[in-house]
């Protein structure tokens, strides 16, 4: 998971390394490092106050069985280490056991160094595209950059940036296919056009199974939001006879248009009004009052 992975940091670089001009803090800023949980305290300025416990429960289970995805971002802090982001992943790791997390660590003054250190990491030809994903979120979120800048800074194209990023929105499970090699980032993008985790679900499971290349794989996904978009039309073109003989009366009655939707249970919904002009909308009123 990026240089680093697994390389536990050990007592000196705790007490030494404080700052980007430190020796050794190279081999911290912009790499992935294993820290112990022991050693990790949450921000008391942290913004988020409530965690829901189910929420955790089903992290906690998902990191039980795929590992963290995202590392975590760490501030150091004499032998400790005070989380910037990821407080959610860190509690979910410590309810599944784990001793240790991936995460990236901040120093005091390392904003340069640490944009230094990402801008080259990305230029690397050995890194997954959820790798890439991940260091072009970092330097946009961390760093500060705008999607204009960063584009300018790696010399990509913005779209490049947008759809490489799209892709961290897809679940832990579809970000392992793509980093184990078993569908591309073109795979991804296709399945990020479905508008459900489950309908990307199983759009990831027929690609795997019927081994779909990029294009077949968008296809489908146009097929699968088709009939998603027919099966709308059709059930907003049946309208219950019940609903037809209210929208009657009430036009009869307010002498206007009238137009009930109704949810697809039929249980709520609204009734649309339409007037011609401020005589018709006063009519309206009138026969409410």
């Amino acid at each position: 998971m990026g240089r680093g992975l697994g390389a536990i940091l050990n007592a000196e670089s705790k007490t030494n390394i404080n700052t980007a001009s430190d020796e050794g803090a190279k081999t911290l800023v912009g790499n992935i490092v294993e820290v112990p949980i022991e050693d990790i305290y949450a921000n008391l300025n942290q913004p988020r106050t409530y965690f829901d416990e189910k929420a955790l429960n089903d992290l906690a289970e998902s990191i039980r069985s795929l590992g963290i995805i995202q590392p975590v971002t760490l501030r150091k802090d004499g032998a400790k280490f005070e989380i910037i982001s990821g407080e959610r992943r860190f509690r979910a790791s410590k309810m599944a056991g784990l001793s240790a997390i991936p995460a990236y660590i901040r120093l005091v003054n390392d904003q340069e160094l640490l944009e230094m250190a990402l801008v080259e990491n990305i230029q690397r030809e050995d890194l997954d595209p959820i790798e890439v994903a991940l260091t072009y979120q970092r330097l946009l979120d961390e760093v500060g950059m705008t999607q204009e800048n960063l584009s300018q800074r790696v010399g990509k194209e913005r779209s490049t940036i947008t759809n490489s990023v799209r892709l961290l929105k897809l679940t832990p499970d579809i970000q392992n296919g793509i980093r184990s090699g078993q569908i591309s980032a073109g795979h991804g993008r296709a399945i990020m056009s479905l508008d459900t985790d489950e309908k990307r679900k199983n759009l990831f499971e027929r690609i795997i199974k019927d081994q779909l290349n990029v294009r077949q794989a968008e296809q489908l996904a146009s097929q699968i939001k088709n009939a998603q978009d027919k099966e709308k039309t059709v059930k907003q073109t049946i309208i219950p006879n019940h609903v037809k003989k209210a929208q009657k009366n009430l036009s009869d009655i307010l002498n206007v248009n009238v137009e009930i939707k109704t949810s697809g249970n039929g249980k709520k919904g609204k009734i649309v009004l339409d007037f011609k002009n401020e005589e018709e909308l006063e009519s309206i009123l009138a026969h409410i009052r």
